[in-house]
């Protein structure tokens, strides 16, 4: 095989490049290997190479089967596993930060370990969906009523705008066949958004646990975040495919759907973007620069042969 297969691997400073990427990616009944930095996908039809920097979410469905070498590049390149099942239970891994850097996760431990700075957050995500209102003496109680609220209605206008019936949110994790065709649209469509909302968090290097809504979940805030986008993307997808295709191939469909819209409307902008102001961070954010810390000095500088103190430096 010609070993000049593969995008070179990623610099520290490639942390923007993740909304470049193509957002996911669907593969089943294949062998997955890598070669230099390609992930090589085999089936009965033959090799295809996807450069690892490329793709953000992999979603591997029945009959996959991966290699450690194929893993070990997908975590290093901040890629976001999504193992699929026969009846959509899917799980999830993730890779490493681009950037190698814990500026996202330490400010987000920081905002979320604080009762009034967790409060401030999670206002600032319910701000983003009701844009014309001012949330910002509402308690938690009447800010989860009044969203709601406003789902009840997004499944309802979708509802009266395809012709689909709705009833109600159902979801069987052990039995995905015996919901209705439009809670199976809807359960492919919202695992594609948690999909990508993950990819995303962990690619700038925020935790996906450490929810400011939802909590008491390793997935926690990847359902804050997702949450943000389904009025747009999920809910309305799901019930367009569900008036087209009815119940056949339903999952299939959703998620190409999904994967056209998230290109068409450049969503991983948005979440970087979004990603960025939820947690308060500074647009020019770089490569990683690893310091020891100090509690008095501050910062210090890391690769350094620091000396013991002499007597006279003794800390108090």
């Amino acid at each position: 095989m010609n070993n000049n297969y593969g995008a070179p691997k990623a610099e520290l400073n490639e942390l923007g490049r993740i909304q470049d990427r193509i957002s996911f990616l669907y593969i089943e009944h294949a062998r997955l290997n890598r070669q230099d930095s390609a992930v090589t996908v085999t089936d009965k039809q033959g090799i295809v190479m996807i450069p690892s920097a490329m793709v953000n979410v992999l979603m591997l469905g029945p009959g996959v089967d991966i290699t450690h070498r194929a893993m070990e590049l997908i975590g290093d390149s901040g890629m976001a596993v999504v193992w699929v099942g026969e009846h959509g239970v899917r799980e999830y891994a993730h890779g490493r930060p681009l950037d190698h850097s814990s500026k996202f996760l330490e400010q987000q431990a920081k905002l979320v370990s604080n009762k009034r700075r967790r409060v401030a957050v999670a206002r600032k995500m319910y701000q983003m969906r009701f844009p014309n209102e001012d949330v910002s003496k509402m308690t938690m109680q009447q800010l989860r009523g009044k969203e709601g609220a406003r789902v009840r209605k997004v499944y309802l206008t979708a509802s009266k705008k395809t012709g689909v019936p709705w009833e109600r949110r159902e979801y069987k994790v052990d039995d995905f066949d015996s919901s209705t065709p439009i809670n199976k649209a809807l359960t492919a469509a919202h695992q594609a958004l948690y999909g990508l909302s993950c990819s995303a968090i962990v690619a700038l290097g925020a935790s996906p646990g450490l929810g400011f809504v939802h909590t008491g979940h390793d997935l926690s805030f990847v359902y804050d975040f997702a949450d943000l986008y389904k009025a747009q993307y999920s809910i309305p997808i799901a019930f367009e495919m569900t008036a087209i295709h009815g119940d056949t191939d339903i999952a299939d469909w959703t998620r190409r759907a999904m994967r056209d819209a998230f290109a068409k409307g450049k969503l991983l902008v948005q979440m970087v973007k979004d990603l960025k102001d939820i947690l308060s961070i500074d647009d020019d954010v770089t490569a990683s620069t690893m310091h020891l810390w100090d509690d008095r000095e501050g910062l210090q500088k890391f690769g350094v042969q620091y000396h013991e103190l002499d007597s006279g430096d003794e800390l108090n």
